[in-house]
């Protein structure tokens, strides 16, 4: 582990975890609960989203090549790898599937909040699957942080 490519690594690991705990489990609600104006709070909390969905993706894929370079195949077999790349495809499938939806609907409801709209049920329900995919993706950050130097 006195590679820089295996020091790299672990800084990433800290960066990607630290900042989905951070953001969404001090943060995001931080805003909420600051801020009298809930739009403004999902508004901003969305934007830091975003930002550690893009930390993310980067890191995901320096980490899964970095695992392929050093040990092959055999990354196949690895606990390690397999909770990167599912954390991979939750920030996808957030960023680029569940996201997409939840703005939609903050559209149509416009100029009322989504809340306050028809739109609210199926807001709520594609938010509690986000917030169900970010839990995961967050515990699995847990699997990256044990088992990183193995």
């Amino acid at each position: 582990m006195n590679h820089w490519s295996d020091k790299l690594a672990l800084i990433v690991i800290t960066l990607w975890v630290g900042a989905l705990w951070t953001v969404g489990y001090i943060v995001a609600p931080t805003l909420f609960h600051q801020l009298s104006d809930r739009q403004l709070a999902g508004t901003i909390a969305g934007k830091l989203f975003e930002i550690v969905a893009y930390v993310g993706f980067a890191s995901a894929f320096y980490l899964l090549l970095h695992r392929l370079m050093r040990v092959g195949t055999s990354a196949l077999k690895q606990g390690f790898f397999w909770a990167v790349f599912v954390m991979l495809l939750l920030a996808l499938a957030g960023h680029f599937g569940i996201q997409p939806l939840m703005a939609a609907l903050k559209a149509q409801a416009m100029p009322a909040d989504v809340m306050n709209s028809v739109f609210s049920s199926r807001f709520k329900t594609w938010h509690g699957v986000a917030s169900v995919a970010y839990l995961i993706e967050s515990l699995l950050g847990l699997v990256l942080v044990l088992k990183a130097r193995q």
